[in-house]
This record gives C-alpha cells, sequence and structure tokens, in this order.
C-alpha cells in the first residue's frame, strides 16, 4: 500500500545529480524527472529542492584554482544556475510540464513578510500544476547568508509549505549503525521523534560536493519531523527510488513525525538565527514548558534573567539556568517591560503557547 502523502518536497543532493568528476549527470537528471512526472500523474503535489548549479557551472567555464573560493562559487553558480533550470525544463516539457525557477536566501525566512511572500508565490504554483525548482541563490548569499546546505532550506520550505514528507536523496540508503562502508554496520530503518542524539552512529564526514554532512541531515531531519512531517533518507542513484518509496520497496530511514504544529510555529522553530535577545528560565518554568502534554505561556515569574535587548514581535530565545536552549518564542512586549516584570505573579505572559516552539 502507497504511503498516504499529498505533498511532498523532493531534495535531490549534489552527489545524485553530479558524476565523479563532478560534473552534471544528465542521465541521472532525466530518470528523476520522469519519476517526478509518474508522481505528478497520480495526483501528487512536488516541489523540488535541487543542487547542481555549481556543477553545471563547471561544465561551462574554467576558473583558475587561484581564484578566491566565494568569487568561484558565485561564478559557477550564476553561469551554471541557468544551464541546470534549461535542462529541468527541457526534461519536464518531455513529460507536458511547466517548472519554475525559485530561487532564496537566508533572509528571505527571516521576514515573517517576506515568509508569507514566498508562502502565496510557491502556492500559486501548485495550483496550476507547476514544479518549482528551488535553490538557493548562491550568487548573492555568501558566508553567514548561506544555509548550512539545502538539506536546511529544504526543510524550512517544508515547514513552510506544510508538507506531508520530506524526501532527502543522497547517495547512501540512509542512516546507518556506523561507517556505511563497513558490511557490519546496519541500516537504521526508524528514527523516533524521541531520538536526540546522532553522533554516537553518525559519521561527521561531509559528502565529496555537497556541504552538508550526515549530522547535519539527522539533525535537520528531525527538527522537521517534530513538526508533524515525516523525513526519509534514501540513496538517489537507486532507479526509481521516488515511486519505490511511497510504495515502501526500498531501503530507506524514516524520521518518525511528532504531532504537527501550526503554521506560524513552523516559521518560529527555523528562526533561531533571526533572534534578536533571549531570556533564562527556572527550572519550574522548563519543567513546565517541556511538559508535552500541556501548552503553557512563558509568565514573567518564571523568567530569571533578560539577556540583550527585543521589542514586542520579535523573535526571542529561551534558555534554562545553564543557558541551554530549550526554546524560540515571539515576544509579547519589549525587554524593558519584561525586565520591570521580572519575577512577578499575575503578569501578562512574555511569550504566549501559540507563538512558543520547544524544542523536544
Amino acid at each position: 500500500m502507497a504511503l498516504p502523502y499529498k505533498r511532498i518536497i523532493v531534495k535531490i543532493g549534489s552527489n545524485v545529480l553530479t558524476q565523479a568528476d563532478g560534473l552534471p549527470d544528465a542521465a541521472r537528471i532525466e530518470h528523476l524527472v520522469a519519476q517526478i512526472a509518474a508522481l505528478k500523474a497520480q495526483g501528487l503535489e512536488v516541489i523540488v529542492v535541487s543542487s547542481g548549479a555549481v556543477a553545471s557551472g563547471r561544465s561551462l567555464i574554467k576558473i583558475s584554482d587561484k581564484a578566491d573560493a566565494v568569487t568561484s562559487r558565485q561564478l559557477l553558480a550564476s553561469v551554471g544556475q541557468v544551464k541546470l533550470l534549461t535542462l529541468y525544463a527541457e526534461l519536464f516539457g518531455q513529460h507536458q510540464l511547466v517548472c519554475s525557477q525559485v530561487l532564496v536566501t537566508k533572509e528571505d525566512f527571516r521576514d515573517r513578510v517576506h515568509y508569507l511572500n514566498m508562502q502565496n508565490c510557491f502556492r500559486a504554483l501548485l495550483q496550476h500544476n507547476i514544479v518549482p525548482i528551488v535553490n538557493e541563490n548562491d550568487v548573492i548569499s555568501v558566508t553567514e547568508l548561506m544555509f548550512t546546505d539545502n538539506d536546511e532550506l529544504a526543510g524550512l520550505i517544508a515547514s513552510m509549505l506544510d508538507a506531508d514528507a520530506l524526501l532527502i536523496l543522497s547517495n547512501v540508503d540512509g542512516i546507518f549503525n556506523g561507517d556505511p562502508k563497513n558490511p557490519a554496520s546496519e541500516l537504521i530503518a526508524e528514527i523516533a521523534p524521541t531520538t536526540t542524539s546522532f553522533s554516537s552512529f553518525v559519521t561527521t564526514q561531509r559528502s565529496q560536493f555537497g556541504r552538508g554532512g550526515m549530522i547535519t541531515k539527522c539533525h535537520m531531519a528531525h527538527k522537521v519531523a517534530q513538526l508533524g512531517i515525516t523525513v526519509h533518507i534514501a540513496n538517489g542513484k537507486t532507479d526509481n527510488v521516488l515511486p519505490r518509496l511511497l510504495q515502501e520497496d526500498v531501503a530507506n530511514t524514516r524520521f518518525l513525525p511528532n504531532k504537527s504544529a501550526s503554521g506560524r510555529k513552523k516559521w518560529i522553530a527555523h528562526s533561531e538565527s533571526a533572534a534578536k535577545g533571549a531570556v533564562r528560565v527556572n527550572a519550574g518554568a522548563k519543567t513546565a514548558l517541556t511538559d508535552a502534554t500541556h501548552a503553557v505561556s512563558l509568565l514573567p515569574i518564571g523568567v530569571v534573567s533578560i539577556i540583550g535587548e527585543f521589542q514586542k514581535g520579535d523573535i526571542i530565545r529561551l534558555l534554562d539556568e545553564h543557558e541551554k536552549p530549550i526554546g524560540l518564542g515571539i515576544a509579547e512586549y519589549s525587554s524593558e517591560k519584561a525586565q520591570e516584570r521580572l519575577g512577578q505573579k499575575n503578569q501578562k505572559p512574555l511569550v504566549h503557547y501559540d507563538y512558543l516552539f520547544i524544542n523536544t
């Protein structure tokens, strides 16, 4: 029986789209497009987060080894993005499908207005049966503006669009309990929402052409699953991996979802980089906030100290007494007013539970 997904995000990694020499694998891209077209024919909504722009650029121009790494990446991405999208458009056209290009930066997710504008754009594309091809705008995204990798971007898109599932196509079958190259290592078929540590069994090695490693994938997948979205990690070089994945007929690791969160909570969950300040809470407040069975607001009586400055409507970080992060929320009033009400009873919540995301 097929998995009951209606809207899926398919993230295709650099290692899936490139050959051993770092140049694009056109045959693999063609096969993936055919699979996506088949899923579309079954009535699924598919959003593609695709790497490969830099590799495509590498097939067109040669850059000196002495060139600045950031400039080289910008140059290759700028040239390569055109070639990559032209290829996608041609291949989807063979299946009577139209695709679109959506280039984003981390800044687009930090601002609530930008976020909602982007969400509206995606919804319009899906309503018109268009396949959005999403990538980071590498031409202007450098250093602190960059996503960790396209896995992080795919997680943000999945959260924004309330996807049923995020399918991450890598160059391995999933998460193993040791080095995947070691025959003794076994594939972990399912990872529960309660799992918190991956470092004991996941290799920290990064992929050859991508920016991210498997630890990054695990943390991102776990966070997305916490928001009620199932995440699968599978081998994108396996023939017919997408239809087989949805028929539960191929090796993969599935991150089981927690209860679904509201759209605003999904935005808050991914907004740590936009946080303007922080509050330290006492042990009682931490216990109440992290109790998954009850929805609890953060009251001033549970706040120990205010760190930094923030205004009403800003994202703030919630820390325990040892400054360990426990969540994020939207401040109901400024740090100045919060300081005045510190530790007091019968005060308006500093963060209402509707605008609170707790790490579990």
